[in-house]
């Protein structure tokens, strides 16, 4: 039985980072299927960070599809370059958008959403799924994100 992951209230974002990632690490490593892995990572961010909408896209046919989510619907396919995750893929970095009304071509999925994180994962020297983060306001994700979210997503195991 899975157990719950405890950040205590006051901690910076860094601090939520360093506490959980030794538990997600744990969670991962004791579960072979990826799609169990992916939806679990979404509910652990979700959940410490109050984000808006956390998820995966993953490369299929030569375009993102939705995966495993935590949030309101989604946009169900995505195309390469199109996009904030779509240009994610494309540039094979992960892009940081302090406010998504100013990106070029931005795909809204949810008005609601003001700020975005897109973080690509990688299988072999090649973007496989892109980990998409939404919040409701602006300038929320910074390169501490960044930081921690590609190496949340190396433990994953496709």
């Amino acid at each position: 039985m899975a157990e719950q992951i405890q950040i205590a209230d006051g901690f910076s974002k860094k601090e939520k980072y360093e506490a959980i990632f030794p538990q997600i690490e744990a969670l991962l490593s004791a579960e072979t299927d990826i799609v169990a892995n992916m939806a679990n990572l979404t509910a652990v961010l979700k959940e410490v960070f109050g984000f808006f909408w956390v998820g995966f896209y993953v490369v299929k046919n030569n375009e993102l599809v939705l995966a495993p989510f935590q949030g309101p619907i989604a946009c169900t396919r995505i195309a390469f370059g199109k996009g904030v995750c779509g240009t994610a893929w494309e540039r094979k970095q992960t892009i940081i958008v302090p406010d998504v009304d100013k990106f070029p071509g931005h795909i809204a999925c949810s008005s609601l959403s003001r700020s975005e994180i897109v973080v690509p994962v990688w299988k072999n020297g090649k973007v496989i799924a892109v980990l998409d983060v939404d919040c409701t306001e602006l300038n929320t994700f910074d390169e501490t994100d960044a930081l921690y979210l590609e190496k949340i997503v190396a433990l994953l195991k496709f």
